[in-house]
Formats: structure tokens, C-alpha cells, sequence
């Protein structure tokens, strides 16, 4: 029994050296060539003070290709301004003593849905570049951007409107958590 057990731990500690072979770096092959992608720049990310999304479009017509990337942008912004919302949402119903929290939370985010829908069709384009394809296909690059004061105040608003929300909302408390989490944005860089 005791050389089973012996033969079973030489076993798994060889393994573990196998297994702790260092791994060899990637390379650049020779002839590669670095890309710069359009809008990668420290501007066109999410700051502290606005939320932003870059994507592209492709249509072998130029106004497709263009609504194309500005709806797939938009797709991008909500998803982070949702994430950043749900975040917020959660971090402020674990401070606060709310009555019924999941209820709160659910709504809470419900609303903050119907803002962020709203608010899409008033974002703000800050670059577009267009690029013909050798197959004659058209590649739009859009960059778009929301401010993050004017959905911080859409929420106080939706909110506002709603009663039982409201019962246990604190503006202020929110705007702060609001502020913290935007302020990440700055830290990610």
C-alpha cells in the first residue's frame, strides 16, 4: 500500500515539473507589419466623463455601411453603459437599506434600460473614416460618444417619475457611486 502511495506522488510530482516548463514567448515573424486601427487612440476610450464605442461598417453602399457601424457602435455603448449601470446598481442597493432590495435592483436596472435606449439615438458622432475595399466594398469606421452627466441626469429623471422607486433613492448617494464607477474608466487606461 504504502509503495502504491510512494509510486502515485513520484508520478504526480514529476508531472508537475513537466507541467512547469517554462513556455517560449511569441515572436514577431519577420515581415509583419503593425496596424494601427482608426479612433485606438487614448480619446476615443470610455474617461471619467463620457462613454465611448468605435466599430465598423462594411456595404458596398456608402450610407448602409455607415448606418451599419453607427448601429453596431451604439450596440457597444449600451452593453458598457449597461455593465457600468448594473455595477452601480448592485454596489448602491449593498450600501443602502432598501426594502425590498431585489425588487429595487430589478427596477432599478428596468429603468436604466429604457434610459440608455433613449439616449442612444442622441449620441454624439466624434470621427468617421470611410476606406474602399480592393473588392470595392465600402468600410466605415464610426466613433461615437455620451456624455456621462447627461445619463446620470436621465436617470434622476426616470426615477423621479417612478413612486416606489423613489421611496428609496437617494440622488446624491447614487451620483457618488455613479462617479466612482466612471472614474475606472481613467484608472483602465
Amino acid at each position: 500500500m504504502t509503495r502504491i502511495f510512494v509510486t502515485i506522488a513520484t508520478f504526480l510530482m514529476l508531472l508537475s515539473f513537466v507541467g512547469c516548463k517554462s513556455k517560449k514567448m511569441p515572436t514577431i515573424q519577420a515581415g509583419s507589419e503593425r496596424l494601427t486601427l482608426p479612433f485606438s487612440g487614448k480619446e476615443y476610450r470610455s474617461d471619467a466623463d463620457h462613454f465611448r464605442a468605435v466599430n465598423t461598417g462594411n456595404s458596398v453602399d456608402y450610407a448602409m455601411a455607415r448606418r451599419i457601424a453607427i448601429q453596431n457602435a451604439r450596440t457597444e455603448l449600451a452593453a458598457g453603459i449597461e455593465a457600468t449601470l448594473k455595477a452601480v446598481t448592485a454596489q448602491y442597493a449593498d450600501q443602502r437599506q432598501v426594502s425590498n432590495r431585489q425588487e429595487f435592483q430589478s427596477r432599478l436596472e428596468e429603468e436604466s434600460r429604457t434610459v440608455v435606449n433613449q439616449l442612444l439615438n442622441d449620441v454624439r458622432v466624434i470621427g468617421d473614416e470611410t476606406y474602399r475595399e480592393p473588392n470595392g466594398n465600402l468600410t466605415v469606421w464610426v466613433a461615437i460618444e455620451m456624455a456621462k452627466d447627461a445619463l446620470a441626469q436621465a436617470m434622476n429623471n426616470q426615477i423621479s417619475r417612478d413612486e416606489r422607486l423613489r421611496l428609496d433613492f437617494d440622488q446624491h448617494r447614487f451620483r457618488q457611486i455613479f462617479d466612482e464607477e466612471m472614474k475606472k474608466f481613467e484608472n483602465d487606461r
